[in-house]
């Protein structure tokens, strides 16, 4: 995400409204019309929920608190759960089971004392606008939650269990920025066992590779936003000089060449189609999302260019025969408040979401209904020719958490010069340690079933 995304988010929100695209409208009267209801309900629901509390014994056993390397601190940890662990079905209180019995992707966040098992200053492999603490955020209670399923337990990421698991493996993270934001964290957090060993970068290290010697571990990211081919007209800061040219009928080589060579890999894509682009299909101008009208093309919206794309991307996958292990990756919600990347928005929480709080705006949800439409087709193709192919939704874990992006701290000190400081917010990305680390919990335990 940068300014000339956000831009063109913001375009693509107002093409929306003028084509009133696809979702209704009418639940927002419904709302209205049903509030007296709601109200009511809620009322009932509190007066019911504060009687169950005082019945109910409390948690009030205290955990000793494992020191954690310097830059954390514990001050701002959360008080240790009670009204959510109690809650939790009796298959999530040590019982494992199967990544198929069990939806790793409904939850809750759990304050978790212990906090991150790495710091800005043990992980070599955090980039600067991630590095929120090292930016100077003053707040560090968002490091202090892990995501709980509600129906069994999630055992935290265990590096040296992973890397016995991958020895002489080789993974690879394909998509935007998110992807890179990710591999970093994986890094992180095999770096607590042996630090990897980059063996390359590109000339603007967005795509990378390391190793871990002792595991014979490869770990990639791949730089390819659109999964297709495509023209990108813009430098590193994301400032355009034209329209994206996109390919939509030629898969990006970058990633579909080094297939076949890959055990695991994590596919996603996302917010790069909502940027002004030019749409070719046989090496002609098929349309565009909002282009130059001197492009003399049709305006056919960033939804077509989308499911063109991953319904070639996903028909690739199933027929591929590949005998390792893919991820399909959703894209992520962001949680810009009162503007957007461009003119203001920010992200001040300082703490998880509760329902009710957040929700997916326009643009994500038809980004994500996309998504799941594209990946329920291409799953039934995939077990018919012996390809596993698996989802990694991750919307709901990270919409709750509009609290650990880095915000103005994306640069060194943003209000060095004074509180008003005019500053750039990142509600996108996210802090590392942070929420994102979570994700790699999720990924471990599919991975465990799967190979066993």
């Amino acid at each position: 995400m940068d300014l000339a995304s956000s831009k063109a988010r913001e375009r693509s929100m107002g093409w929306i409204r003028d084509k009133k695209m696809k979702l209704s409208w009418r639940a927002s009267g419904c709302l209205h019309k049903n509030g007296k209801l709601v109200l009511k309900l809620a009322a009932l629901f509190l007066f019911v929920g504060f009687c169950v509390r005082i019945l109910s014994p409390s948690s009030a056993d205290s955990m000793d608190h494992t020191e954690t390397p310097l830059m954390i601190d514990k001050r701002d940890a959360p008080g240790l759960p009670v009204d959510k662990g109690d809650n939790l079905p009796a298959a999530s209180q040590g019982q494992v089971i199967g990544a198929e019995e069990c939806d790793l992707f409904t939850g809750d966040w759990i304050p978790n004392p212990s906090g991150p098992v790495y710091t800005n200053e043990s992980c070599p492999f955090i980039e600067s606008h991630q590095n929120c603490m090292k930016n100077g955020r003053p707040d560090t209670g968002y490091l202090y939650w892990r995501w709980i399923p509600r129906s069994c337990s999630l055992p935290q990421f265990d590096a040296k269990k992973f890397l016995e698991l991958m020895r002489d493996k080789t993974w690879a993270l394909i998509g935007d920025s998110i992807s890179r934001n990710h591999v970093q964290s994986v890094l992180c957090l095999l770096s607590t066992v042996e630090k990897p060993i980059e063996l390359y970068h590109d000339e603007e290290y967005r795509s990378r590779r390391w190793w871990i010697p002792a595991y014979n571990f490869t770990i990639s990211v791949i730089w390819s936003p659109f999964l297709v081919k495509a023209a990108i007209f813009e430098d590193f800061n994301g400032v355009s000089t034209s329209e994206v040219k996109l390919y939509l009928d030629e898969l990006d080589p970058k990633w579909t060449d080094i297939y076949q060579n890959l055990d695991y890999m994590i596919i996603s894509t996302g917010k790069w189609f909502l940027k002004s682009s030019i749409y070719y299909e046989d090496g002609s101008i098929v349309g565009c999302h909002i282009c130059d009208q001197s492009q003399n093309a049709t305006e056919l919206g960033f939804d077509f260019a989308y499911e063109k794309t991953l319904h070639k991307v996903m028909d690739f996958i199933s027929r591929s025969g590949h005998k390792g292990l893919i991820f399909f990756r959703t894209s992520t919600p962001d949680h810009f408040e009162n503007g957007e990347w461009h003119n203001g928005g920010g992200c001040p929480r300082t703490k998880p979401a509760r329902e009710g709080e957040v929700g997916l705006n326009l643009l994500n949800k038809i980004l994500r209904d996309i998504e799941l439409k594209e990946f329920e087709k291409a799953s039934k193709e995939a077990r018919r020719n012996g390809v596993k192919l698996r989802l990694l939704d991750f919307t709901n874990l990270t919409l709750f958490r509009p609290d650990g992006h880095p915000g103005p701290y994306r640069q060194f000190q943003p209000f060095s010069h004074g509180e008003d400081a005019k500053v750039q917010n990142d509600c996108l990305h996210w802090c590392l340690p942070g929420p994102i680390d979570s994700w790699n919990d999720v990924i471990m335990q599919i991975v465990v079933n799967a190979v066993h």
